[in-house]
Order: structure tokens, then C-alpha cells, then sequence
């Protein structure tokens, strides 16, 4: 017994410095998630889709380009050419600044001043992000603002506010950012006062003019009125992230922050802003990982829009964040090269207590003499098992009742089979066809046997296991029992987990048994799941137990 002792404290000691090793490593998986917890695993989500949205755009531009080929008239082929620039103008600088210049070559063949106007702003803007300031600046103050209709007046006024504040982003120069205000003055003057841009635009004059109470209340109302994947939805939602900045608010920001980069993920705008001022923040917060991702992220959709600004952008803050990155990977290596060492020294450990186990084996031959005071236990152990072998006879004993059952249903559905096949074979020999095929055709035989077949299945399963629905129910919540019906033994609930009971886990067999769809089978399964009183993973294995033997 002493060396029992021995033996049990040297497998406790090592257990306990295995535990005591590995114990300053966990980490509290019991964290309270938040909204910008849940946002953030959205994007990410989001951020793995991001190639089949992709598709998707392609796929609509591919269609209008094809439409294109088909047009045969200026006008035709200026409207199409203008989809395709709202296509691309987000998505691909270059390609929209393409189809902006066919356009303007059909303003001009068909002398349509409207048509120039439109086109040479749309042209100034494309230029003003792509950084062509020099070009854009002289476009619009080319254009003729008399000959401007009302709608014109409001995009040149825009074109103006984003060029200003474009070149003041490329330039930080601050007098930039003025003139994009005052253009947005103007630019406020002309849309309708109720429309949805103006007001979009005076939350944007609000939040600039640090008047954040009001530009919050504003823009919350807006971010109400749009829903994904309208593509205001991811402005509206930048400028609650820049408020929340200002703000020090940093889970907020995050949150509105995030759900301006999924929307522009869904739509597939390569232009944004959303993904850099989150790697920015993530990097302020010391959580690398997201940050060197939507750095990474932003980088990419800039380089690949051609939004000059944005790249300058972005290559002021990639190489710090990436700085950091790497020197958080080499940590990491590092930690893991400790972890290698750690579990080297652990293994030293084990082979040494494996060794000492071996030695006090040996010792445990000699100690043969002390198994002496364990024959009155055996003696205990042996009265225990003879009344199991009593519960096995009787067990036997019903094994036995129920096989002559089993013969005397065979034989039975056997005679019932050669009677149908008599009866086909006499009418057939009547030629008695039209009344054969009605019987084939109808359920009502198939129905009754199914009927017998679950009758007795269930006479059968209560007579093995009496104590099966009393038990069932304990497993689930008290007002979730079931209840059968006066002349119901089993119902189909109980009838699927009797199956499981006897060892018929597969849905694809429960299904054939009962005559049920697979889908059937499954939605019962869940459904008595969601009752279970205790833990769902552990339900079908507490099924099975039913019945047995507990000692």
C-alpha cells in the first residue's frame, strides 16, 4: 500500500507542474462582446467575400459593355458609356476617365452644350482624385457657369468642394479645406432643402465646423433612412467615425467606422476611407494585426483605383504599421521558440516519470503478499456479480420471448406476402386487370402494415424499456415534456430517439424505418434538442444509457 502512495504522489506531482507551466498562458474566453466586437467580425467576414462581390460588379459591367455594342445612336451610346463611367468612377479611375472622354467626343460631334458641361465635370472630378489637380483646376474654370441648368450648378459645386479637398489632403495645406468649405456653402445653396443630400451635406459643415452635437444628431437620423448597399450608407457612416474621433470615443468609431468599410466592400468601392482610418485606429490601440490587415487592405484598393491621394495616404502610415507588424511576428517566434523550449524541458520531465514509474513497477512484484486483504472485497465485488448474472438471465429470458416474436411477425408477413401474390395471380388469371392496378396503386395496405409494424415496434421497445418515457422527460425542461395521447404507446418523436436507443444513430436510416424525409428526421431531432434540460452535446449518448444497469 505504500508504494501505492508513492506511486500516486510522483503522477500528482508532475500533473501539478504541468498545470503550474502551462497555467500562465491561458487566456479568459468569458470576454463580453460588443457592438464593435460583432462589427469587427463582420468585416472580416466580409473582407473573405470580398472576391465574390468583385465578381458580381464585373459581371454588371461586362453586361452593360455587351448592351454597348449593341447601340447604334449617339444618345444610345452617351447613356450606356455613362453607366459605365458610374460603374468604374469607385471602382477604377482610369477606365472611368475612358469612357468620360468617348463621351465627351459625342458632346461634341453633336454640338450639345448640356452634354459638355456634364462631361467636363465629371471629368474634373475623376482627374481631381486621380491627382491630376492641374487638369481638373483648368476644367473647371473653363466650364461656363451661366450655361449650367440647376442639377448641373449642384455637380459643379461638388466637383469644386471635392477638388479643394482633395488637393488640401494631398498638399495638407489648410486654406484647401477652406475653399472646399465655402464650395459646400454653395454647393447647399442650390440642392432642395429637403432632399437627402443637403442635408448629408450640412451634417458633413456641422461636423467640420466642430458643431458635433448637432452633425451627430443629423447623421444617426440619416444612417437610419439608408440601408445596405446603398452606397450613402458608407458616407453617412465615415462621418459618424470621424465625429466619434473627434470625440475621443474609440469603440464608436470603430463600430461606424467598420460599417462604412462593409458597405463599400459590398458594393465594391475601391475608393474609401473607412479601411485606412480603421487601420489607424486599431494601430493606436496596439492591435497590430487588424491594423497591418486594413492597411494592407486600403493600400491595395487604392493602388488599384488610381486614387492618388489615398495612396500618398496610405504610404505616409504602411511602413510604420508594418514596421510594427514585423517586429510583433518576430516576438512571436520568439515566444514560440520559448513554447518549444518550455515543451522540450516538460518532455525531459515525463521521461523521468515515466522512468520512475518503471522502477516502482518492479517493486510492485514483491508486494504480491498484500493482495490478500483484497479477497473481502473480492468477495463483495463477487456478490454484486451474481446478481448481475441474475439481470442477465432474466435479460436472456426476453431475448428469447422477443425472437419468437420476431419469427411469428416474419411468418406472418411472410403468409401475407404469398396470399397478395395469390391474389395477383388470380386476378391476373381473371384477367381482372383495372381492379390489380387500382389495389397496387392505393396506400391503404402499405398504411395498415406501417401501422401493425410501428404498433408492435413500439409494444416491443416499451416492454425492453418500461421506464423509457419517464425518463426521456427528465431530460428535458419541465414544460417541455411530452405527452401522448390516450391511444398513443409511442409518437414520432419518441419513436426517432427509440431508434437512437437501440443504436440507429444515422437520419438516413431513422428515415427509411419510419417512412419520413431526411429533413423531417433532422427538424425533430433539433427540435426536442432545444428542450433538453441539460447539455445538447451530450443528449443522444444520455439516450442511449436509458435502461441500463446502474451500480
Amino acid at each position: 500500500m505504500k508504494i501505492k502512495l508513492e506511486l500516486k504522489y510522483t503522477f500528482c506531482s508532475v500533473l501539478c507542474l504541468l498545470i503550474l507551466i502551462f497555467q500562465g498562458s491561458t487566456v479568459s474566453a468569458n470576454a463580453v462582446i460588443s457592438p464593435k466586437d460583432s462589427v469587427e467580425r463582420e468585416l472580416k467576414k466580409v473582407l473573405g467575400r470580398k472576391i465574390e462581390f468583385e465578381k458580381e460588379k464585373l459581371l454588371k459591367i461586362f453586361d452593360i459593355k455587351e448592351r454597348l455594342k449593341l447601340m447604334r445612336t449617339p444618345n444610345d451610346r452617351y447613356e450606356f458609356q455613362e453607366k459605365l463611367y458610374n460603374e468604374f468612377k469607385t471602382y477604377q479611375i482610369d477606365s472611368a476617365i475612358f469612357y468620360v472622354n468617348e463621351n465627351k467626343k459625342i458632346a461634341q460631334q453633336l454640338n450639345d452644350i448640356v452634354k459638355k458641361n456634364e462631361v467636363d465635370i465629371q471629368l474634373a472630378g475623376l482627374y481631381s482624385s486621380a491627382g491630376r489637380f492641374i487638369e481638373s483646376s483648368e476644367i473647371l474654370k473653363g466650364i461656363p457657369r451661366q450655361s449650367l441648368s440647376s442639377e448641373q450648378e449642384a455637380d459643379y459645386y461638388r466637383a469644386f468642394s471635392d477638388f479643394y479637398s482633395h488637393y488640401g489632403q494631398s498638399t495638407n495645406h489648410y486654406p484647401y479645406f477652406t475653399l472646399s468649405g465655402i464650395y459646400r456653402d454653395s454647393l447647399l445653396s442650390v440642392l432642395p432643402v429637403d432632399s437627402r443630400e443637403h442635408r448629408i451635406s450640412s451634417a458633413t459643415r456641422a461636423l467640420f465646423g466642430n458643431n458635433y452635437d448637432k452633425a451627430e444628431k443629423e447623421l444617426l437620423q440619416l444612417l437610419s433612412e439608408y440601408k445596405e448597399p446603398q452606397h450613402e450608407r458608407a458616407v453617412i457612416a465615415y462621418f459618424l467615425g470621424l465625429l466619434y474621433k473627434n470625440k475621443d470615443d474609440q469603440e464608436k468609431e470603430i463600430y461606424y467606422l467598420g460599417l462604412s468599410a462593409i458597405t463599400d466592400i459590398k458594393n465594391t468601392v475601391k475608393d474609401n476611407a473607412s479601411l485606412q482610418s480603421l487601420a489607424l485606429v486599431y494601430f493606436e490601440r496596439n492591435e497590430i494585426d487588424n491594423a497591418y490587415l486594413f492597411i494592407q487592405e486600403a493600400m491595395e484598393d487604392a493602388l488599384f483605383c488610381n486614387v492618388r491621394f489615398r495612396t500618398i495616404e496610405n504610404s505616409s502610415f504602411y511602413p510604420i504599421i508594418n514596421s510594427a507588424f514585423q517586429e510583433k511576428e518576430l516576438a512571436n517566434k520568439n515566444q514560440l521558440k520559448n513554447f518549444l523550449y518550455t515543451i522540450s524541458f516538460m518532455s525531459i520531465l515525463l521521461l523521468v516519470a515515466f522512468i520512475i514509474l518503471y522502477m516502482q513497477m518492479k517493486r510492485l512484484k514483491r508486494t504480491r503478499k498484500d493482495l490478500k486483504s483484497l479477497n473481502n472485497e473480492l468477495q463483495g465485488l463477487n456478490g454484486q456479480l451474481l446478481k448481475v448474472n441474475q439481470d442477465l438471465q432474466e435479460s436472456n429470458h426476453i431475448k428469447e420471448e422477443y425472437m419468437a416474436q420476431f419469427f411469428e411477425l416474419c411468418s406472418s408477413y411472410i403468409d401475407k406476402l404469398d396470399n397478395t401474390r395469390k391474389g395477383i395471380l388470380k386476378k391476373i388469371s381473371n384477367n381482372q386487370l383495372d381492379e390489380l392496378s387500382k389495389e397496387l396503386k392505393s396506400q391503404d395496405f402499405i398504411k395498415t402494415e406501417l401501422d401493425d409494424l410501428y404498433h408492435n415496434f413500439d409494444v416491443i421497445f416499451l416492454n425492453l424499456y418500461p421506464t423509457f418515457i419517464q425518463e426521456f422527460n427528465k431530460l428535458l425542461k419541465p414544460e417541455e415534456q411530452l405527452t401522448l395521447k390516450h391511444d398513443e404507446l409511442l409518437n414520432s418523436e419518441l419513436r426517432i430517439f427509440a431508434l437512437i436507443r437501440l443504436g440507429i444513430s444515422d437520419s438516413t436510416k431513422i428515415a427509411r424505418f419510419l417512412r419520413y424525409s431526411l429533413r423531417t428526421v433532422y427538424n425533430y431531432r433539433v427540435k426536442v434538442r432545444n428542450k433538453v434540460l441539460g447539455s445538447k452535446e451530450d443528449f443522444d449518448e444520455q439516450i442511449k444509457e436509458i435502461g441500463n444497469l446502474k451500480f
